[in-house]
């Protein structure tokens, strides 16, 4: 399955060109990236911890590789943000991975304070040694944008506010869906004796991924804005990854669920943004607005099936594959709603799929293959006492 997906890619079908002039590079590198790169590699000699944050549907493909050398020298924390988007048996096996590779691994939730909780009691425990030794601790978070960085922060902040006599108020880093939000370094006090302060670094990329497989993933996840590799381009690029996978053929159960409880008989179904999935604090949809949506993902999911589990072609032939992906596109817009005389309807679905997988609505994910070293624990034997 992983050489077909690179064959894929490497043939060019997603989009059926090249991702940028050099040969399929994708660049985005705007200019307070470079200048946030400079700084960031200046502070991480004075650390003395780094919490590399990633993107737990892309363990690896989220890692900044020219800051790789410099931050495997210091005491450093690998957290795998967004954990309730990513497949918790997949997780695991990837938090083994670095663990067998002697790195500190923790899977969280920057949004969940116990989630936290665990990483800043696995920080202290690193620290421990030092705090005895050192009145001033400086820790410093690190990752590609758009993984959680900030919203890691002021989760902290809020812990810290709990914890610590802190005496100065606290900020808060900005949170954005978008990536390249905070393009400043910030330090925050979190705690006294010993003083303890975490700086938020801007998300920064290298100045060029030459892997197209990883660029795309980073473009799904959200790390790489969606102007740069186009939003059909992505969409086909994660239709491509579920048919080769054979995902919506674990659907049918989940299909045939729904549609035996269906409320599509009693409910009207006004229209509805896929903007109301997002998480909205003052205002939560309506019953009605939840039922909608749920229907129309059920409907994505029963299209993504059908199609596949009908397709007589051969999925590791790159110009069968690309004929399927044409055809889930059609059944799409059709599932999305979308007017067959949308001059752009296309992008509209490519914008309301890529949606539903970023909000974790068509289900966990992860998109990194784990290595093949790591395997699965031995089950444990039930020992019976006579």
């Amino acid at each position: 399955m992983v050489m077909m997906l690179k064959k894929t890619v490497k043939k060019g079908l997603i989009g059926g060109m090249s991702f940028a002039k050099d040969a399929g590079k994708i660049n985005w590198f705007p200019g307070h990236m470079a200048a946030a790169t400079r700084a960031i590699r200046s502070r991480l000699k004075l650390s003395d911890l780094v919490i590399e944050v990633r993107d737990a549907r892309i363990p690896l493909s989220s890692a900044n590789e020219d800051l790789q050398s410099q931050m495997s020298a210091k005491r450093r924390i690998i957290a795998l943000n967004k954990k309730d988007l990513a497949n918790p048996n997949v997780l695991n096996k990837w938090t083994r991975h670095f663990e067998s590779s002697q790195q500190d691994c923790i899977a969280i939730n920057a949004h969940s304070r116990s989630s936290v909780m665990k990483l800043l009691d696995l920080v202290e425990l690193k620290l421990k040694e030092v705090i005895a030794r050192q009145p001033t601790l400086l820790v410093m978070v690190v990752g590609v944008p758009n993984v959680g960085k900030s919203a890691l922060i002021n989760s902290v902040h809020q812990i810290a506010a709990s914890r610590f006599p802190v005496q100065e108020r606290l900020k808060r880093a900005t949170v954005g869906p978008l990536p390249g939000v905070t393009q400043d370094i910030a330090g925050f006090k979190i705690a006294h004796r010993p003083s303890i302060y975490v700086l938020d670094s801007p998300g920064v990329l290298v100045p060029s991924i030459p892997d197209i497989e990883t660029g795309l993933k980073l473009a799904l996840s959200g790390s790489v804005k969606d102007s740069v590799v186009g939003e059909e381009r992505i969409a086909q690029f994660f239709l491509a990854i579920l048919n080769i996978r054979g995902t919506p053929l674990h659907w049918k159960y989940l299909v045939e669920g729904r549609n035996e409880g269906s409320h599509a008989d009693c409910i009207d179904k006004p229209s509805y943004n896929l903007k109301d999935l997002r998480h909205q604090r003052a205002k939560q949809p309506d019953s009605s607005a939840l039922h909608y949506v749920g229907d129309m993902i059920s409907e994505v999911q029963r299209s993504l099936y059908t199609t596949l589990s009908e397709f007589d072609g051969d999925i590791e032939n790159e110009n069968d594959l690309e004929c399927l992906i044409e055809q889930q596109f059609e059944v799409l817009q059709k599932a999305l709603k979308i007017s067959n005389k949308a001059s752009e309807a296309r992008l509209m679905v490519s914008k309301k799929f890529l949606t539903l997988f970023r909000t974790g609505r068509l289900g966990p994910f992860i998109l990194d293959d784990v290595p093949e070293t790591v395997t699965d624990p031995p089950k444990s034997r039930r020992v019976v006492v006579l």
